[in-house]
């Protein structure tokens, strides 16, 4: 439960408008980071479960949501396609501009948009959207950019999923 002081701050520096899109990264953030591979090679990813269901009920809200990742691999592709995301972008290197070309897209601005990210490839984006998280366990400098909300849990324990609740918590969802 949120201290009525803790949502009174949140409230006064978000935004004052709902979010219309919402985006993660991947490794580090929907997962622990962690890159697992077998004795014959193949690799696998952990995904939290609770995370995808955020991502479930976001769309029914008929919010946007999507995945821009540094890292292109089919594990993410079949993540993507199991929830039904409406964007994805893998081995995108340059996020911001992908975001805003998505924004001019559906005609909204990048104040609408919600990024979590973890890592220093996500700071740009991170410091141009209206709404912006990282993991317990985000890089120190994405911890330090203005208005980021450090959530509690880290990548891949359920950090997009305490985002989105905390959106919604404050009306903006």
């Amino acid at each position: 439960m949120r201290s009525s002081l803790e949502k009174l701050y949140w409230n006064f520096r978000l935004p004052q408008t709902k979010v219309k899109l919402f985006l993660s990264d991947v490794d580090g953030v929907l997962t622990d980071g962690g890159m697992y591979y077998t004795e014959s090679g193949d690799e696998f990813k952990r995904f939290q479960v609770q995370d995808g269901m955020g991502f479930v009920l976001l769309h029914e809200k008929g919010i946007q949501t999507g995945i821009i990742t540094a890292e292109d691999r089919q594990l993410n592709q079949r993540r993507v396609d199991k929830l039904k995301l409406n964007h994805y972008y893998p081995g995108e290197k340059d996020k911001l501009t992908r975001v805003k070309k998505i924004c001019e897209n559906l005609k909204i601005n990048l104040s609408d948009v919600s990024f979590i990210g973890d890592d220093i490839n996500d700071l740009e984006i991170l410091s141009h959207v209206g709404f912006r998280a990282c993991p317990a366990n985000a890089r120190p400098q994405i911890k330090a950019i203005p208005g980021i909300k450090v959530m509690r849990a880290s990548g891949g324990e359920g950090a997009v999923r305490d985002w989105m609740d905390f959106l919604a918590g404050l009306g903006r969802i």
